[in-house]
C-alpha cells in the first residue's frame, strides 16, 4: 500500500513580502515565514521599526531585509516589487482603523481608511500578481473577521475589510489559471501594543469577550501557524476563501 505523505509546510528558497511586517500582526508573519525557511522582506514606513525587526529576525539566524515603504504609494511599490526580483508569497497587513459613528464619519477618515486597507492591498496583489504569473505563488490579506460581520463605530473600517473579501475570491478565479492563490486570513481582536486601548476599555474588553467563544482572546502567535499554512504546499488547493482566526466570532 502506498500511503499519502502531507504536502510540506517548509517554504525553503522562496521570497516572501510582508506588508505592515515591522510590528504587531505583520511581524509575527515575518517571524513565521522565516521560520518556515522563507527569505522575509519587511516593508513598513518607519526605517527605525524595519530596522529594528530585520535585526531581531536576522539575530535569530533568519533570513530577512528590509524595505522602507509607504503602501498607499503606488509608484513606489511597483518599483520595489519590480526590484525584488521573483516573488513567491505577499502577506499584506499593512492596515489603519480610525473608528466612529457612522452618522459622525468624516471624509478624510474614510479616505484615509479605504486608500490603505483597500486601495493599496488591491494594487500589491496586482502588483504581485505580475510578479508571479510565471512561476505561481500565494498572495495573503490580513483582513479581519470585520469582514465577514457588522461592528458598533466600524461603518467604515468594515466596509473595507468586506471589499477585500470580495476582491480576493474575483482575483482567485481570475489568476487561478497561473497557479496564483489568494486568500484573506481573518483575525479577531489581537492583543498587541496598537490594540491595547480596546483591552484596557472595561466596556469594550466585555463586548469582545462576549463575542469570542473560546476561554481567552488572540495574541500574535494565534495568526502564524495560519500564514504559513496559506503560504506552503500544505494549502495548495486553497483559494478564493478566508481563514477565520476568530475564536468563534463569527459562528453566531
Amino acid at each position: 500500500m502506498t500511503l499519502p505523505r502531507t504536502p510540506s509546510f517548509r517554504l525553503d528558497g522562496r521570497q516572501a513580502l510582508v506588508t505592515g511586517g515591522s510590528r504587531g500582526i505583520g511581524l509575527g508573519c515575518a517571524m513565521a515565514l522565516a521560520e518556515a525557511g522563507a527569505h522575509v522582506v519587511i516593508a513598513a514606513r518607519g526605517a527605525a521599526q524595519v530596522e529594528a525587526a530585520v535585526a531581531a529576525i536576522t539575530d535569530a539566524g533568519l533570513n530577512a531585509e528590509g524595505l522602507v515603504l509607504d503602501v498607499t504609494d503606488l509608484a513606489a511599490h511597483r518599483a520595489a516589487l519590480s526590484a525584488l526580483g521573483p516573488l513567491d508569497i505577499l502577506c499584506n497587513s499593512a492596515g489603519f482603523a480610525r473608528h466612529s459613528p457612522a452618522l459622525e464619519t468624516r471624509p478624510e477618515d474614510y479616505d484615509r481608511v479605504m486608500d490603505v486597507n483597500l486601495r493599496a492591498a488591491y494594487f500589491l496583489a496586482v502588483g504581485a500578481a505580475h510578479a508571479m504569473q510565471d512561476r505561481g505563488g500565494s498572495i495573503i490579506q490580513i483582513s479581519s473577521q470585520m469582514g465577514h460581520v457588522g461592528g458598533p463605530d466600524r461603518g467604515v473600517y468594515c466596509a473595507s475589510k468586506h471589499a477585500v473579501e470580495g476582491m480576493t475570491k474575483a482575483m482567485a478565479i481570475e489568476w487561478g489559471p497561473k497557479n496564483i492563490r489568494v486568500n484573506t486570513i481573518c483575525p479577531t481582536f489581537v492583543r498587541t501594543p496598537l490594540s491595547e486601548p480596546s483591552f484596557n476599555d472595561p466596556d469594550t474588553r466585555a463586548w469582545i469577550e462576549s463575542k469570542i467563544k473560546l476561554p481567552r482572546v488572540a495574541g500574535i502567535e494565534d495568526i502564524m501557524g495560519a500564514v504559513v499554512f496559506l503560504a506552503s504546499d500544505a494549502s495548495a488547493m486553497v483559494t478564493g476563501t478566508s481563514l477565520l482566526v476568530d475564536g468563534g466570532w463569527t459562528a453566531g
